[in-house]
């Protein structure tokens, strides 16, 4: 079996050690503390501990007889690389260095040539300085008297490093003794406990945190100083060294395991047998910082995070095989796995369900939730109103923003103040609390943040799917009113997608907006009038019909477009003579926009008729709607006002089929 020795002092030396090890070749791995060798105790290498010069290094080569030699050592470890290439020449033995991609030629950092430059540097400055460069150069850097009482230095939390910061004068109080990576975030508080105003690095790239580094100095007002690599070092690609082994040695495929588990409400009870085995098997359990709490992580390699490329980079990078992502509740249920499915496409991923606050919220009340409204507030911006009314029940996944508090308290001030609702704290947990009253008296309480909501309606009604709704149902006044069957054609001919953006110019009573927003739920409906009272009125019937995707806009068109967004549809129920300025402002904000205008006077008519021409598509037609009268004891069929219903839009005219 070819044999293959790797000098591995950095986070590419690990990887290197885990895209090779278990795959037909016999791999040694040397590096020079026992912090370095407990990084490797999960794989089935041989490890070799402690430093050695060049004479040490060629003794030894000669006795393994290596087919190749890996120097994967930090990019600074000048003196160790030299040795090691002096050694395989002496051996005549293959010697590859693996190099670390640095830093972008955009770096805005303060680049300076080596140590001393950044010593003479420093003394020149004043304020605090967090020092990022490890323990190999902290005697220098504290062999000035000028810059030892403004140092923070951040080591390895190892007794070799606390030793050596010890030895250099570093008071405890200024000692970081942290274990990496280390994120932007936590970079940013680093240089905020310390008050710093230099943040010293060398050039790590990507892979030793430089990016996080840069853009915590940047966040923090601080200069960032990166001591440039030395320049005869140079190597090959992580990933084309990987590509060269696995062609030369014939390498077996490898794929890394990652098992994205549902914990349940984070209390032994709701945990699987299934996730206890996950958990074992996992050499490295991630997920967010209260997931990991509510595991044992005894033994195993942590990384907190929740986000889902972060996730995925991690893993990428990392040493291990066998993951383990821990997920709140159910992974089917409003959880971050379907992300990470797509983020780790290219792994062996498997999926396991858990048990979720829905389940064993509806298992503490005795309920059954096939039939209950469920609604994710969680990041989310979700209109729920409607839902409380034409459902018997509605079950909210809180968070974020939205708490328990107020949720409650929209719902009482739109008048569901006396429903009956429960909130549920803690699921799970030992302080776990379920308080049930009406809604009026629950929003006066303060309730914890891992909270569901749970409302029942007995008095609601069933929701009304199409458009065209009664007129007496809107609230009324002088104000002129798109009639109900203009409204459904006009409503057909705007042609809706559920999550549309859309411009209802001149509201009136606001019937339009409404019957818009009620069928765009997941969309945004920017009710504009110019008269005052016109706009109260659409209020409080988009108040009445507790739509929560409105928003009423007191302004004269086109000028009052200017701070929204572009709009998908638009409907021209009043212009007030600015229909050509109204059209054109619509196409500067969205040249697809799909617009649709009534005209009940011969010149809009003609006006309208005009603007159609200049658009790719267009679609006219004529409606006459008649109505009953007494006459007598009989009743006769009276034409009301013709309507002439414009549609305009360019782009594809043709079904929007998948296929």
């Amino acid at each position: 079996m070819d044999k293959i020795c790797i000098f591995a002092g950095t986070s590419e030396g690990r990887t290197l050690v885990r895209h090779i090890t278990g795959r037909g070749v016999d791999v040694t791995v040397c590096v020079a503390t026992e912090y370095g060798a407990e990084l490797l105790h999960t794989f089935p290498v041989a490890v070799k501990t402690g430093r050695m010069d060049a004479e040490a290094m060629t003794t030894w080569l000669q006795a393994e007889h290596f087919s190749v030699v890996i120097d994967a050592t930090h990019p600074y470890a000048d003196q160790a690389s030299a040795n090691i290439e002096a050694a395989c020449k002496l051996t005549d033995t293959e010697c590859l260095r693996c190099s670390r991609a640095g830093t972008p030629d955009t770096d805005d950092s303060l680049h300076l040539a080596d140590v001393p430059a950044c010593i003479a540097y420093l003394e020149r400055t004043e304020g605090p300085i967090l020092l990022t460069t490890g323990t190999k150069d902290l005697p220098a850097f504290c062999a000035s008297p000028l810059l030892l009482p403004r140092l923070y230095a951040r080591i390895l939390p190892v007794p070799s490093s606390l030793q050596v910061a010890a030895d250099c004068g570093i008071a405890p109080d200024h000692i970081i003794a942290m274990q990496g990576p280390f994120s932007a975030e936590m970079n940013l508080a680093m240089l905020h406990s310390t008050c710093a105003r230099y943040l010293v690095t060398k050039d790590t790239g990507s892979a030793g945190g430089y990016t996080e580094k840069a853009t915590a100095a940047r966040s923090a007002g601080a200069v960032l100083i990166t001591i440039d690599r030395p320049q005869a070092l140079m190597g090959i690609p992580l990933k084309e060294l990987i590509g060269l082994l696995e062609a030369r040695f014939s390498l077996a495929p490898m794929k890394k395991s990652v098992t994205l588990a549902g914990i349940g409400m984070g209390n032994r009870e709701s945990r699987t047998h299934g996730l206890d085995r996950a958990i074992a098997e996992a050499d490295c359990l991630i997920g967010a910082k209260r997931m990991l709490e509510a595991v044992d992580c005894s033994g195993k390699e942590t990384f907190a995070a929740f986000d889902a490329t972060t996730i995925a980079q991690y893993i990428e990078n990392s040493p291990y095989h066998a993951f383990t992502v821990l997920l709140s509740g159910d992974t089917g249920f409003y959880s971050g796995a379907r992300q990470l499915v797509s983020a780790l496409a290219g792994m062996q991923v498997s999926v396991l369900p858990g048990i979720s606050s829905l389940q064993y919220f509806f298992s503490k009340i005795a309920k059954p939730w096939e039939s209950v409204k469920i609604i994710s507030l969680h990041g989310n911006d979700t209109e729920y109103l409607q839902s409380v009314a034409t459902n018997p029940a509605v079950f909210f996944l809180l968070g974020g923003n939205s708490s328990a508090c107020s949720v409650l308290a929209r719902l009482d001030s739109a008048g569901f103040g006396a429903l009956p609702a429960m909130v549920g704290e803690r699921l799970g947990y030992d302080e776990e609390t379920l308080t049930h009253g009406q809604v009026s008296i629950l929003a006066r309480g303060v309730y914890d943040s891992l909270s569901v909501l749970y409302v029942e309606n007995p008095g609601w009604k069933p929701d009304i799917v199409t458009s065209g709704l009664p007129d007496h149902w809107f609230e009324r006044n002088e104000t002129p009113m798109t009639k109900s069957e203009v409204r459904a054609i006009s409503l057909s001919k705007l042609m809706l997608t559920t999550d549309a953006v859309v411009y209802d110019v001149g509201s009136g009573t606001g019937s339009v907006s409404v019957e818009i927003a009620r069928l765009a739920r997941a969309g945004t409906v920017y009710a504009i009038e110019r008269k005052p009272e016109a706009s109260e009125l659409t209020r409080q019937n988009v108040r009445k019909f507790h739509l929560q995707n409105v928003q009423v806009i007191e302004g004269t068109a086109p000028d009052a477009f200017d701070s929204l967004p572009a709009p998908t549809h638009a409907f021209l129920g009043g212009t007030a003579g600015n229909l050509e300025e109204i059209v054109h402002a619509l196409l500067n904000k969205n040249p697809d926009v799909r617009i649709v205008a009534n005209a009940v006077t011969m010149e809009t008519t003609a006006a309208l008729h005009a603007l159609s021409k200049t658009f790719q598509h267009s679609d006219i037609a004529e409606i006459m709607v008649s109505r009953p009268r007494p006459v007598g004891s009989y009743s006769l069929m009276t034409a009301q006002n013709p309507v002439y219903i414009f549609a305009f839009w360019n782009g594809p005219d043709s079904f929007p089929s998948n296929g």
